[in-house]
């Protein structure tokens, strides 16, 4: 009697498809948060009017430049990554994710320009003989304005409109818990309040209610960064999404 082996019986396991993409979304949202020292270590620019002369140490503030660089790519990378999927949702919202964060990209680098524009100022002009203090000191006033207003147009305005373009594509797609993108849809309009009010001289930049207002955005971005790198797409949401390649 002859007996055939048996071999025990195999599930395949599913897996989101869409895993690599969120993962990646999640850590690149996650690296766009290594700028926040920055506004500390720009101190030395900010709350030095001869740091321009060469008073102080630059170091901080080279590093802060760096960082935002990386802020910067970072930034794109999320709306490069995400954007397969945010347009089978809606290719309109899609589309002014990117824009939006290309553009925060840009204003973060003409932010960056300014700053090394003012070390070098300090490396290469002050201290020589054809150097005219009070001349330096006002360029260096004119470079610390131009940081701060691309910070108000890259790094806070920005964000708000992510949030709306990005939102609206997590919440109507279920593709992460909808308290998250709740979040960012409420804290939106919020930011954007305060970021009008600022740039008509009614709030100021270091104002507690400035930093409350930018609170629900920087929850948001934080926790869908943590949710998408931890936890990915709800599988039942990427199962509803449309075929690839289509487009809402």
């Amino acid at each position: 009697m002859s007996t055939t082996a048996q071999t025990p019986a195999t599930t395949p396991t599913t897996t989101d498809p869409l895993r690599r993409t969120s993962r990646a979304a999640g850590i690149f949202y996650l690296i766009t948060f290594v700028s926040m020292p920055t506004l500390a270590l720009y101190q030395g620019i900010r709350g030095q009017a001869d740091f321009v002369l060469g008073a102080g140490s630059d170091t901080g503030v080279l590093w802060a430049a760096l960082s935002e660089v990386v802020v910067a790519i970072a930034g794109v990378g999320t709306a490069v990554v995400l954007f397969p999927v945010a347009r089978r949702v809606s290719e309109t919202a899609a589309l002014g994710f990117v824009a939006s964060r290309v553009l925060e990209a840009g204003g973060i680098l003409l932010g960056v320009v300014a700053v090394l524009t003012l070390v070098t100022l300090r490396h290469d002009v002050a201290g020589t003989a054809d150097a005219d203090g009070p001349s330096l000191v006002t360029a260096g006033h004119t470079l610390s304005a131009v940081y701060d207003n691309a910070f108000l147009l890259s790094q806070s305005l920005a964000p708000a409109i992510n949030a709306l373009c990005l939102g609206y594509v997590m919440y109507r797609s279920g593709l992460v818990p909808r308290i998250l993108p709740t979040l960012g849809l409420i804290g939106a309009p919020l930011l954007l309040a305060a970021d009008v009010a600022i740039l008509f001289g009614l709030l100021d930049r270091g104002a507690a209610i400035a930093a409350l207002a930018a609170a629900p955005i920087a929850v948001w971005e934080f926790s869908l960064g943590v949710y998408l790198t931890v936890k990915g797409f709800r599988p039942a949401a990427v199962a509803a999404l449309p075929p690839a390649g289509s487009a809402r």
